[in-house]
């Protein structure tokens, strides 16, 4: 955990196409069934990327010159914000609110804890080097000074993580009954 941040960040990295999503998608709803709440945020590499349906009213006052557009509705906020850079990480991570874990896809030159996400079928090397890793998810059968998880360990990895980032005594901390 990085000091500037009071809530736990765990960036899942790894090459395009390599399953970073499809872990992610694993991990949360394990988590969720253990009381944690999670948030993610997803680093999209093209600056042009559409989050609002082109023709609606939030579209039209965003091409109309509006900054930052937010949409409301029972149960649910989307906030879009137009901006010449890449904002840092920390910035974004100081937006969320009510949750006990953010998953960011992405960010491998930041410093925060990382897993990557190697598999055979893209690459048979990691993109980082495993002194930036916390864990390593994988179908090669790698042998790191860090733990190593195969892509059907979802339950040993989230126990892993409980007690790593979310201050569990054992792994199964939070588990629901």
């Amino acid at each position: 955990m990085d000091s500037h941040s009071p809530i736990p960040v765990l960036s899942i990295v790894g090459r395009s196409r390599s399953g970073k999503t499809t872990l992610i998608e694993a991990i949360i709803p394990k988590l969720q069934g253990r009381g944690w709440r999670v948030g993610t945020i997803k680093h999209h590499a093209h600056p042009d990327f559409d989050f609002d349906v082109p023709g609606k009213d939030s579209w039209r006052y965003a091409r109309a010159g509006s900054e930052h557009v937010i949409i409301a509705a029972p149960g649910k906020i989307g906030s879009v914000e137009y901006m010449n850079e890449d904002p840092p990480l920390t910035q974004l991570i100081d937006r969320m609110h009510g949750v006990d874990l953010v998953l960011t896809e992405g960010y491998h030159w930041e410093t925060w804890p990382k897993i990557e996400v190697l598999r055979t079928e893209r690459s048979s090397e990691l993109r980082c080097d495993p002194s930036e890793l916390s864990a390593v998810v994988t179908d090669l059968d790698l042998h790191l000074q860090i733990p190593v998880f195969g892509f059907d360990e979802i339950d040993r990895l989230v126990d892993w993580i409980a007690v790593t980032f979310l201050g569990c005594n054992s792994a199964s901390c939070g588990e629901m009954d």
